[in-house]
């Protein structure tokens, strides 16, 4: 019995012993496989580092290095301090828009879409748009009432709002009165004196420089040249510079005043004698050199007044 005890206890402490030793070499084992995996890691950091350093050292071909944005350093970012000016209202530029001196017309008839004048001239009146009719204004006043002396009236093709690249103003010339004093522009003398002419719209002022004047006539529409009451939008370049180099060249005389593709003008053709059978014109181009004033809208004006009315 005794012997039989002491097989069994050698038997467990040989097993034991053999466990304790299998438990020692996978613990080995696990320690060798761990410094391999941290020395794989390591080595491929490095080449990570090194091909992450490769890229940025090569010139993007699709990107200006000089167009790159450069580096911040935001390990002090409480230290950074955002170069914003401070709001002053003071210096905010606000466009003053003043009251239409011409209002009241404007708003007694429509058909009215501009004022024209040239200082110190009989040239000062409404110019008048009736696309639908253009001559309704030929033999009537303002009031559209009978007048022989009629209105201004601007040709059905050109427009205002928006602006045709050439403003066609048709009007009589009766003595003092009307476009009379157009005529006077066949004298140079007289055109260094009267430079100026000025569109008063709705929105604002319009201010052109006397470009041309010569005399011209109405064609037959079979008549194949230049018909200056033709143009009105240019299309083209080439048809802008048409339009602009026969009017210089039909000018009485040098205005110095030059013009380039995409410039605005201005033409006041009014009968001559200069032809029988009543197709001569006399014609004065101007161009836009500036706009003045800004007006506050009708509508605008129209609204404060009720509103003053009411209290």
């Amino acid at each position: 019995m005794k012997a039989n005890r002491r097989v069994i206890i050698i038997i467990l402490a040989t097993l034991s012993v053999l466990c304790l030793l299998i438990g020692v070499m996978f613990w080995v084992w696990d320690t060798r496989d761990l410094s391999v995996v941290s020395e794989d890691i390591g080595d491929g950091s490095i080449l990570v580092e090194e091909i992450i350093s490769d890229i940025s050292s090569e010139p993007d071909s699709e990107v200006d290095a000089e167009a790159s944005v450069p580096e911040t350093d935001v390990s002090n970012a409480d230290d950074i301090t955002l170069n914003i000016p401070e709001f002053d209202p003071s210096k905010v530029i606000v466009e003053e828009r003043v009251e239409n001196p011409y209002k009241e017309w404007f708003l007694k008839n429509s058909d009215m879409v501009a004022w024209i004048k040239i200082p110190d001239t009989c040239v000062d009146y409404p110019v008048m748009w009736t696309p639908d009719d253009e001559e309704y204004y030929l033999r009537k006043d303002f009031d559209k009432k009978y007048d022989k002396t009629g209105t201004p009236f601007l040709d059905s093709d050109s427009s205002i709002y928006p602006a045709s690249t050439n403003l066609i103003i048709y009007g009589h010339n009766f003595k003092d009165i009307m476009f009379y004093d157009v005529l006077k522009y066949e004298d140079e003398e007289y055109f260094k004196a009267h430079p100026y002419l000025y569109l008063y719209e709705k929105d604002c002022e319009h201010v052109y420089a006397v470009m041309s004047a010569f005399l011209s006539r109405v064609y037959y529409t079979t008549d194949t040249c230049f018909k200056y009451y033709k143009f009105f939008n240019a299309a083209s370049e080439e048809e802008f510079l048409d339009f602009y180099d026969n009017v210089k060249k039909l000018s009485f005389y040098d205005t110095g005043i030059t013009a380039e593709y995409g410039d605005k003008f201005v033409t006041l053709s009014t009968c001559s004698d200069y032809l029988p059978g009543g197709v001569g014109r006399f014609v004065l181009v101007a161009k836009e050199i500036e706009n003045g004033d800004k007006y506050v809208s009708l509508d605008e004006s129209t609204a404060d007044k009720d509103v003053e009315s009411q209290q």
